[in-house]
């Protein structure tokens, strides 16, 4: 069993109990998880000594990747609310990350990819994420068919609270 589920099943009240009591312990784990993967990378970047970068534009960096993106697709694929991506976006070309240029199509779109520098930084972060992978099993306890299963139950709440946005239910 994992410290974070222990934690968070002990920070859940008492009256919380059977379905709803897992519900709502599920929620917060997820909103302290998210929390949590921010601060783990904060912290690598920190160890390197690129405290130029917050957690939110490195995560950024990852996800764009070697794409060439605009700021509504990281928006519509999920990642960043609006005024966040386009904040940060900034930030990250004045700081040499990002560079940008408009849309043949489109003169009001601007399509973005990482610079050298931007791709150094994701580079930071994949590093992190294939380190870990190297002992989420072993010192983590989290196996290969529990991840499974919670991205299969995440796909699934995924879906129900957009259904829940997308149809008013």
């Amino acid at each position: 069993m994992s410290l974070a589920y222990d934690i968070g099943r002990h920070h859940a009240p008492v009256h919380e109990e059977g379905f709803r009591g897992e519900y709502l312990q599920a929620l917060r784990l997820i909103e302290r998880l998210h929390r949590l993967l921010l601060d783990v990378i904060k912290d690598e970047f920190d160890r390197r000594g690129g405290a130029e970068l917050n957690s939110v534009q490195a995560l950024l960096l990852y996800n764009i990747g070697e794409s060439e993106l605009t700021a509504g697709e990281l928006k519509t694929r999920g990642y960043y609310l609006g005024s966040n991506v386009s904040y940060n976006l900034k930030k990250l070309v004045d700081m040499g990350y990002i560079h940008y240029k408009r849309s043949d199509t489109d003169r009001r779109s601007v399509r973005v990819s990482l610079t050298d520098k931007g791709l150094e930084a994701r580079d930071v972060v994949s590093k992190l994420y294939l380190r870990q992978l190297g002992s989420v099993q072993t010192v983590g306890e989290v196996s290969s068919e529990d991840v499974k299963n919670l991205n299969k139950a995440l796909v699934r709440l995924e879906r129900f609270w957009s259904d829940q946005i997308r149809y008013r239910l």
